[in-house]
């Protein structure tokens, strides 16, 4: 990145933390209820709030909040692609989870003629704030791994090579629309793929001649802050370090810390993005609790390679307790940049 940060420099996951009416306006959207300049206008609305609401708490990178990604930070997505419909899902009734979701189904060869629309989302982000930014993209094994096949491809696997190639032209669309910061979104790596390896062959094609700082999520689920694979990164390294990223972005908070360790054994000179703000929880976290955990990480990964974010996106949180845990984010990373002499 091209801007000057601090020491342990801030930043989010992706998604940001909705505003009561923000469902009010999907349900009326869906409904058909709205016109298409009533809805620019609220999806504008939402993203200059969600700018300013990390602006307020000092956040040193921002997103735009994925205000606009009305079907989660992937969904909205398989509506600009052909080969795709969409189902209705199997399970509708009881608590939704993971299985109550709408169901792409992919009928033939998948395309996205006229891109994914994140380059727009990103010129809308970069005209409304003057602070570094990070812009998000779903990886291909998410995409992929949520969809039923219905004709075109064997398998899920052949399905997310198509994904690469989509994900790949939208990434250099990005980089020459001017985004310097891009990351890579995985929660369902170990739905498709059996190691690091793997993993890493797909992430490096998506990638390919990407002239940007690429940053990686890996998560194991947030939808409705319940998790949806087993919460370990061990069998991913230390064969991911071979992804041609500059950074890994990945979850401690909510498991008190677990595998930070890890970093130590493989982090091999990555920059780590460590998650160490629960937003699953709704106990809002001290500046001295955040400290507290980044002195933690600083034990096996060298400041100058530490980032600090929340575990995932604050989608699911309620928007009061999101805005709260991310000023307790910052006021944590200053106490320990004043602790290891940097001067604000």
């Amino acid at each position: 990145m091209k801007a000057s940060l601090p020491i342990l420099p801030t930043s989010v996951v992706g998604s940001h933390a909705k505003m009561g009416w923000w469902y009010l306006m999907r349900q009326e959207a869906e409904a058909g209820r709205l016109g298409s300049t009533d809805l620019q206008e609220a999806l504008d609305t939402a993203t200059d709030i969600a700018i300013l609401d990390q602006e307020r708490a000092g956040v040193d990178v921002l997103t735009d909040g994925e205000m606009r990604r009305m079907g989660g930070f992937y969904r909205s997505y398989y509506g600009r692609m052909t080969g795709v419909r969409i189902l209705a899902p199997d399970r509708r009734l009881g608590e939704p989870g993971y299985d109550t979701h709408l169901v792409p189904e992919v009928t033939e060869k998948i395309s996205a003629p006229q891109g994914l629309g994140i380059v727009e989302e990103f010129n809308y982000l970069k005209a409304h704030t003057t602070k570094p930014v990070k812009v998000t993209c779903t990886g291909p094994t998410t995409f992929a791994a949520a969809a039923r096949i219905k004709g075109g491809y064997r398998d899920q696997k052949e399905l997310s090579w198509d994904f690469v190639a989509v994900i790949n032209r939208e990434l250099k669309a990005l980089a020459a629309a001017g985004a310097d910061f891009i990351q890579l979104d995985e929660p369902a790596y170990s739905e498709l793929h059996k190691d690091g390896k793997e993993m890493a062959q797909i992430v490096n094609a998506t990638v390919d001649g990407v002239k940007a700082k690429i940053a990686m999520h890996i998560c194991f689920g947030n939808h409705r802050g319940r998790p949806q694979v087993k919460r370990t990164y061990r069998k991913l390294f230390p064969a991911i370090l071979d992804a041609k990223v500059d950074q890994f972005v990945l979850e401690f908070a909510n498991r008190e810390m677990a595998e930070i360790d890890l970093w130590k054994e493989v982090g091999a000179g990555k920059e780590l993005g460590a998650g160490l703000i629960d937003q699953k929880s709704f106990y809002i976290e001290t500046p001295e609790d955040v400290a507290e955990r980044i002195r933690a990480a600083l034990k096996y990964v060298p400041a100058e390679k530490l980032w600090i974010n929340p575990d995932c996106g604050l989608n699911p949180t309620p928007r009061r307790l999101g805005l709260a845990k991310l000023k307790s984010m910052v006021e944590g990373a200053k106490i320990v940049r004043r602790e290891l002499g940097w001067k604000e």
